[in-house]
């Protein structure tokens, strides 16, 4: 019993010694954001950079002093849903009877906790009302008048007059979808954006590889009243997971949802030991190679590898990490710059 009682004191002290000695793993910080796929024109392209480049670093400033990836991806979201060159909040675009209907939605991939909101009207921020049901409801979804009735109890503020989100470009692209719509050379969702900003999202992962991923937007030029896309399903739009990844989508909603895109990219990385950008390269080019629709995603796993890619034409994203700045909108682009 002696040698036992020695034996078992060595191995105590070797482990004190051990967890000690060696630091608790850690990475570098990195916040990643998205400003839509589509068509983009290029007369767009300055605005969608300056936005993006925004987002990283409110994200990545959020980050570094809070220490919480759900303040950074909310705030990076945020400040793109302010951003009339974006999709998602003010900017939005417009159903058929000209009105906004918004959707978001946010986890976070410790414990999965979740928040999803859809068909909201009047709402600056989507993403936070999102970040409130995650936090204080017992669901992970809420929409309609539920939704907006949950808003007024919590304080959000809903805009009056309404109508105070719709802006001149979102105006103007109803105004040319219904024209070729006429033409019968257009459908709701044929490419997310067209001529008008671009569904907005964000994944931050911090230096213990804590994840969290935010996703917003007001859909799709000429949807129906009603309609709900991807951006506020799990696995769809968003999903994340620290055993593996976080993923934010955008494009054509209806073929993201078919494909549940986001969990898919996870689950290459998860059960294929895939790269984070091949997962998220091979998930879109099969989901378009499947569906015919066009997307993007942005995405970091659990060792903070990057994955970014577009079957559409282009896509907006930039992220920091360190004292760098790096961003890009069309294949292959990728500029960098100090923070």
């Amino acid at each position: 019993m002696t040698g036992l009682k020695y034996s078992l004191i060595i191995v105590l002290l070797l482990h004190k010694i051990h967890t000690q000695i060696l630091p608790e793993k850690t990475m570098e910080p990195i916040v990643l954001v998205h400003g839509g796929a589509g068509d983009i024109p290029d007369s767009r392209d300055q605005g969608k950079h300056n936005g993006a480049l925004i987002a990283a670093r409110i994200g990545y400033r959020v980050l570094k002093e809070t220490n919480s990836v759900l303040d950074a991806v909310e705030e990076a979201v945020k400040s793109m849903e302010l951003d009339e060159n974006f999709n998602a909040g003010y900017g939005s675009v417009l159903t058929l009877n000209e009105t906004v209907e918004m959707e978001a939605s946010i986890m976070r991939g410790s414990d999965l906790s979740s928040g999803c909101v859809t068909l909201l009207r009047d709402i600056k921020h989507p993403i936070s009302l999102a970040r409130i049901v995650m936090e204080k409801t017992p669901h992970n979804f809420l929409g309609g008048e539920g939704a907006m009735d949950f808003a007024v109890r919590q304080g959000i503020e809903i805009l009056s007059p309404p109508g105070q989100l719709v802006t001149e470009t979102a105006r103007k692209a109803l105004e040319t979808f219904k024209k070729t719509q006429n033409l019968g050379s257009s459908q709701p969702g044929k490419t997310e954006i067209g001529h008008e900003g671009g569904t907005v999202g964000a994944v931050a992962i911090d230096r213990l590889g804590r994840i969290a991923v935010a996703t917003s937007t007001g859909g799709i030029t000429g949807k129906y009243v009603g309609r709900i896309g991807d951006t506020p399903l799990l696995g769809c739009g968003t999903f994340a997971d620290d055993r593996f990844g976080g993923v934010s989508t955008t494009g054509h909603g209806e073929s993201i949802m078919k494909f549940v895109l986001a969990k898919d990219i996870v689950n290459r990385i998860a059960f294929q030991g895939v790269s984070a950008q091949k997962a998220t390269e091979e998930s879109l080019k099969d989901m378009t190679n499947i569906t015919g629709g066009t997307a993007g995603a942005i995405t970091i796993d659990k060792d903070g590898n990057i994955g970014i890619y577009h079957t559409s034409q282009k896509m907006s994203w930039a992220y920091q990490k360190g004292d760098n700045l790096f961003y890009g909108i069309r294949h292959g682009e990728n500029f960098t710059e100090k923070a």
